[in-house]
């Protein structure tokens, strides 16, 4: 009897070992991964806050305080890098100077981005993705230059994000081109990144993704004392600002409403992210920003680029747009003692995992249509081979109407596919995928005349 037990109860492990779902993850991607460093965070931003302040008006003439203290540091930083990226990776800072505007800067400003480029390895390949985070920080009033204003998590964590992929991305090659900015002048009204998507659009960069990141390194909430470093949100836009009005009555028909291109790369985001990072939910928001609130990923957006914004679960605003003091018994200001260096690690290979995939793949595939000649109920979808990259195959993916996210995944080395699902009951969309599985952001078919 105990026999035949063990035997039952063999097969029954047996079974249950195959019928789970296998993450496939890149080796490469993976490792990138596993260098993120906790510590190496907690020390970016504790030089950042040791500034004293970042503020977009403060000095930029002294040392060891103010933004361009804090951007002189930034940019050694990268240059470090660039010493183990075999000439790939190059820094700078890009300047403008910014007039008196009658709102947020009042005297004529040196407005500087610091900049890295990971040069992609493919010479053919045009492609750029791009990370950012915000370098100024600010008190409780806008216009305060002179006084301390820490920064530590809005923006001193998007920073930190942004160096600390470099340093880990920096030792690695990819067929496309990687750009790491910490910008300046987002709590002045967002005029470093406006700056940058306005030359971006006017150089026709071919920027297929923009990733923000912008206060992502707190856990815990003011008021309802939330508690919660497993979950991340990205915020995205549904209907595109950029020529609305051109393509409003063709989205409408299709019912396109959420599938614009931001909405893709949030898709996207959450799928990477949850494949290679341990005990995080990327969490969709279908709003471009928070509530009547706005940051630099705007910029890109309405510019035409795809561009999503990645912020914590959970706003602390005892620590956000604050003096430093405490009234009472609650302790306010942006300081760094308020962060989880844990999770702003985890938030971190969120980006780097997303950067590396996306940059790793082949270009999205090219023309891909749905056929409509005939009334049926099988959905043919046909396409082209990217542009850039070496394709194993292409996925299908598939999700209901009233999906968030892509349900279904099929597999196909041909340039063609047809499903036995009704494109009135489903939408579609198709990725290129390399030989070491990255995939492309998805395309989503137009309509074969």
């Amino acid at each position: 009897m105990r026999k035949i037990f063990f035997v039952l109860a063999l097969s029954c492990i047996y079974s249950f070992s195959f019928s789970q779902t296998i993450i496939d993850r890149d080796a490469e991607i993976a490792s990138m991964v596993k260098e993120v460093s906790a510590d190496s965070l907690q020390s970016y931003i504790k030089t950042m806050v040791a500034f004293g302040t970042r503020h977009t008006l403060s000095t930029q003439t002294e040392t060891a305080r103010g933004i361009g203290a804090a951007r002189n540091w930034v940019l050694q930083k990268f240059n470090s890098f660039a010493k183990t990226s075999n000439g790939r990776l190059t820094a700078f800072i890009d300047t403008i100077t910014y007039k008196p505007d009658g709102k947020r800067v009042d005297v004529p400003t040196v407005l500087g981005n610091v900049m890295a480029v990971l040069k992609g390895t493919d010479t053919s390949d045009h492609r750029i993705f791009l990370i950012s985070g915000h370098l100024d920080s600010r008190r409780s009033k806008e216009m305060d230059r002179d006084n301390d204003s820490p920064g530590a998590n809005d923006d001193g964590s998007g920073s930190a994000a942004v160096i600390e992929s470099a340093r880990v991305m920096s030792k690695h090659a990819f067929p496309a081109t990687i750009i790491f900015v910490c910008v300046s002048g987002e709590e002045q009204g967002l005029l470093g990144a406006y700056f940058l998507a306005n030359k971006a659009k006017k150089e026709n960069w071919n920027i297929e993704a923009v990733l923000n990141n912008d206060i992502m390194g707190s856990n815990n909430s003011s008021e309802t004392n939330i508690i919660d470093n497993t979950r991340i949100r990205v915020f995205s836009e549904g209907l595109p600002l950029y020529e609305t009005e051109k393509s409003a009555k063709y989205i409408r028909s299709l019912g396109l409403e959420n599938d614009g291109k931001a909405r893709q790369l949030a898709r996207y985001v959450k799928e990477i992210g949850e494949r290679y990072v341990e005990n995080i939910e990327v969490v969709m928001i279908y709003r471009n920003d928070r509530f009547l609130r706005g940051g630099d990923h705007l910029a890109f957006v309405e510019n035409g680029f795809a561009a999503v914004r990645i912020t914590e679960m959970n706003e602390n605003y005892y620590h956000q747009h604050q003096d430093v003091r405490k009234e009472n018994n609650i302790q306010y200001g942006d300081l760094g003692e308020f962060m989880d260096f844990e999770y702003l690690r985890k938030n971190t290979a969120v980006n780097i995992a997303n950067l590396a995939n996306l940059a790793k793949a082949p270009s999205m595939p090219a023309e891909v249509k749905v056929q409509t000649k005939n009334l049926e109920n099988y959905t043919s979808l046909i396409w082209k081979a990217p542009r850039n990259g070496k394709v194993k195959g292409y996925y299908i993916l598939m999700r209901e109407t009233t999906s968030a996210f892509w349900q279904k995944k099929f597999f196909t080395t041909e340039t063609s596919m047809k499903l036995p699902y009704s494109k009135d009951n489903y939408f579609f969309a198709v990725q290129s995928v390399s030989e070491t599985g990255n995939e492309s952001l998805p395309v989503v078919p137009d309509v074969a005349r």
